[in-house]
């Protein structure tokens, strides 16, 4: 209980910075290719709002045969918003039970990727945004 009253205290002054991350296909940060399909990328890429590279994990999940879904993964390793190309109509819904803000738009790496977010030439999605070929 302590540490999450700690928590709140340190998001309340502002501390904690914003943990962004983005479906990544290698471990080359902000060159990193930017995923096509969000839940089979081989990475994730986390920045923090200034864009510095935070650190970079496999894909764990079990669409790449191991365990839980990437919402999961992505919370547990304290993602706030999520910079994708796509994703199907559960994946959005996760993401918002678990707070994760989503946006899309294409870019080529996830700096591009980035890039596009910071200066808010990509949209928050909606269910509109969602891939029709991945309605699970």
């Amino acid at each position: 209980m302590k540490e999450i009253i700690q928590r709140m205290i340190i998001k309340l002054r502002g501390d904690e910075k914003m943990k962004i991350v983005i479906p990544t296909e290698d471990m080359n940060g902000l060159e990193s290719k930017v995923s096509e399909h969000f839940g089979k990328c081989n990475t994730y890429t986390f920045v923090d709002e200034n864009g510095n590279v935070t650190m970079i994990i496999h894909n764990t999940s079990e669409h790449m045969g191991g365990v839980g879904l990437p919402p999961e993964i992505m919370k547990k390793n304290g993602a706030d918003i999520l910079l994708c190309r796509g994703l199907g109509p559960r994946a959005l819904e996760m993401c918002s039970e678990f707070g994760i803000n989503v946006y899309v738009g294409q870019a080529e790496t996830a700096g591009e990727m980035f890039w596009l977010w910071k200066n808010k030439k990509i949209k928050r999605a909606d269910a509109n945004d969602v891939c029709e070929e991945h309605k699970h």
